[in-house]
């Protein structure tokens, strides 16, 4: 495998490889970059998705929204095959032409298959006490 430094990267690239997929409003392909036995507790929906489909059902109505999102804070883990993208992020939803900035805290679990990083894990749900990214206490 390579350097710590330069998986580090990689890793930071697979969250910009998954937000221009949103960018392409295409579910299929927001779905392809999930393991196929990966679970998605996402944002905006009490439903756990734990089959392709179902998180390719998440992502086509979620999309509906125009998402961008942008990391604010975070910490990535390395363990073997398997790493841990987690923080902070904030998203602009876009919906009648009106645009909101949604908070939110988010954990990506990636897993190696060969020379292929794949989500197999996906958590993300909004800042519990309004969008302050960082606690000032």
């Amino acid at each position: 495998m390579a350097n710590d430094e330069t998986l580090h990267a990689r890793i930071e690239d697979l969250f910009e490889d998954w937000n221009r997929a949103l960018q392409t409003c295409d579910a299929k392909k927001v779905a392809a970059l999930y393991s196929k036995d990966a679970t998605l507790e996402p944002t905006l929906s009490n439903i756990v998705r734990d089959t392709p489909e179902a998180i390719e059902d998440y992502f086509t109505h979620f999309l509906m929204h125009k998402p961008r999102g942008k990391i604010i804070q975070r910490k990535i883990r390395v363990y073997d095959r398997v790493a841990i993208n987690s923080g902070v992020y904030c998203f602009e939803l876009t919906d009648d032409g009106e645009t909101r900035s949604v908070m939110g805290r988010f954990t990506f679990v990636y897993l190696n298959e060969g020379d292929d990083w794949k989500i197999i894990e996906h958590h993300s749900s909004l800042m519990p006490e309004g969008d302050s990214p960082l606690d000032t206490a």
